[in-house]
């Protein structure tokens, strides 16, 4: 090794680089993240070379022991992290040497940190992507319980944020639930191409080494051997397509959230989150303020930022390996780390929301939400949709001067717009009448409701077995 770097591939270099240029380029600070995967990887590597005859099995045996021991020393905090060494390849490969002596310059036969790196990002990230769909798992079983349980409750529904026509609460929470069930299986789908292997690829080209891929595949755990080597060490698609799975799912984070805090304001007082996910003013004492929800709502933007920012980085790089990508690491540990806490604040939260039933009830009450029952009920005694639109209209009109909703209207009322309305209007004017009306695979009222919600919670036993 040269003394005038310092460094492992110091034999090149005739003067030792810049101060500035190695804390600049290097990345131990942060990459150090992968070193329970750095380690695994390379007890893997040196399993599969001693099987292949390039290492002996007291080479293997001390390798392993070595590489053990350096990760009980990170796990108790003992490691010293070195920035002249770069990252976190280079400084376990260095502690190993100066533990077990010149075996551990041996490890590193037949591979690069091109294909090392590139290994050590799928590892995290499959173990990251198991965490993330335990935490989306226990979100979409809170979600589907509590939509069960209020499967009678009735609210209003919206469009344009007015008053549409009344649903159940229950309804509207498998509506979340099926913006999740989208995630979860993206989520799913994008481990499928995690988990498929580089290590072998070496810098660009393989490896002249016997090589045994299929076998560092199995000790790994990953489907497949990546089966070109050019892409294998350049390949960040699966970051990217991760990025992409977390800006969704946050997207849909946000909109849930953007409803709890509607829904906790006064104007709408429809359901309380308990104290635990919510904190007061330091100046007025009575508030009571979201803010998980709207951490969550703003945290959105972070993840989005992370998508952007890799698919600039990857945009215009050649093949094969660039020093560029040492710039992904960062945006995707953050998005992963931003989307689990987000997904376990959730998960403890939604089950906890308690609605306020009198006051959905009442908001589902006003604003003529049986509006189109009406006109339905009109198109079903033989009046054209176009005449029973006009009916109504005119019914809502009289409502709005007499300060009545629909179903308080005497018959007397009703029938000064339309003769073809008789007595059993009622049956559907009342907002039970509307939800139970809806009574179709989709639809809001309770039995379907509970009905989806079985069937959700069958889909889900399915779905998480898959990974």
């Amino acid at each position: 090794m040269s003394q005038a770097t310092n460094q492992s591939w110091g034999g090149r270099f005739s003067e030792p680089t810049d101060a500035f240029v190695a804390r600049f380029t290097a990345s131990v600070n942060f990459d150090q993240r992968l070193a329970r995967q750095d380690i695994q990887g390379s007890i893997a590597h040196a399993t599969m070379l001693a099987r292949v005859g390039v290492l002996s099995e007291e080479e293997r045996d001390a390798i392993i022991t070595g590489l053990t021991e350096i990760q009980d020393e990170i796990e108790r905090g003992e490691f010293n992290w070195s920035v002249p060494l770069e990252d976190v390849h280079m400084n376990i490969e260095a502690r190993l040497t100066d533990k077990i002596g010149i075996t551990g310059k041996k490890l590193h036969t037949g591979r690069s940190r091109n294909d090392q790196v590139a290994t050590d990002i799928r590892l995290f990230m499959r173990d990251e992507i198991d965490v993330i769909e335990a935490e989306l798992v226990r979100l979409r079983e809170g979600m589907i319980e509590l939509a069960d349980r209020q499967a009678d409750t009735i609210m209003p529904g919206f469009t344009h944020l007015q008053t549409a026509q009344p649903v159940t609460f229950g309804h509207h929470l498998l509506a979340w639930q099926e913006m999740l069930t989208r995630d979860h299986e993206r989520l799913l789908d994008c481990r499928k191409r995690v988990n498929v292997m580089p290590l072998g690829a070496a810098a660009l080209a393989g490896t002249t080494y016997p090589i045994d891929r299929h076998v560092s595949a199995a000790l790994l755990g990953f489907e497949r051997p990546a089966e070109n080597s050019l892409d294998a060490v350049s390949d960040r698609d699966f970051a990217i397509e991760f990025t992409s799975f977390a800006s969704i799912l946050m997207m849909h984070l946000s909109r849930m959230s953007e409803e709890l805090v509607l829904w906790t304001s006064a104007q709408f007082d429809f359901i309380d989150l308990p104290d635990r996910f919510c904190t007061g003013s330091s100046i007025m004492p009575q508030k009571k303020n979201p803010d998980v929800p709207e951490l969550v709502r703003g945290k959105t933007g972070r993840v989005y930022g992370h998508l952007m920012g890799l698919l600039t980085l990857m945009k215009s790089q050649p093949l094969a390996y660039n020093k560029d990508n040492q710039e992904d690491k960062e945006p995707l540990f953050d998005a992963v780390d931003t989307v689990r806490d987000c997904l376990k604040a959730f998960a403890d939260m939604v089950p906890a929301i308690e609605p306020k039933k009198d006051s959905m009830y009442e908001a589902a009450r006003r604003g003529f939400s049986t509006a189109t029952d009406l006109a339905d009920y009109l198109v079903r005694k033989g009046v054209a949709f176009r005449d029973a639109h006009e009916i109504v209209g005119l019914s809502v009109a009289y409502g709005l001067k007499t300060k009545k909703d629909l179903s308080e209207m005497t018959l007397e009322e009703l029938q000064q717009f339309s003769s073809t309305i008789e007595q059993d209007v009622f049956d559907v004017l009342t907002l039970e009448g509307s939800v139970a009306a809806r009574n179709h695979i989709g639809g809001t009222a309770p039995d379907q409701v509970r009905a989806a919600a079985s069937r959700a919670r069958e889909a889900l036993a399915s779905l998480k077995g898959q990974a």
